[in-house]
């Protein structure tokens, strides 16, 4: 797998698990936990929606959908 892509990967779990620590999140809030610009923050954010793993019950709002992970290191 490429770097980029490992990273990316890397990413899209860390903002995973970070929505389900914390809740319901905002946009903004990603923005700034992961240092990262609104448009990657919604790249991501549509990988987990499109897996059925995040849901946004308000515009701007992000949380976790009952289906169920499997966490691995």
């Amino acid at each position: 797998m490429k770097p980029a892509t490992d990273r990316m990967l890397t990413r899209i779990k860390d903002v995973y698990l970070y929505i389900l620590d914390n809740g319901t999140v905002t946009t903004e809030n990603l923005v700034e936990e992961f240092g990262i610009t609104h448009r990657t923050v919604q790249r991501d954010l549509n990988v987990l929606e499109y897996n059925e793993l995040v849901t946004s019950p308000v515009r701007g709002k992000w949380t976790t959908t009952a289906k169920k992970v499997k966490l691995s290191s």
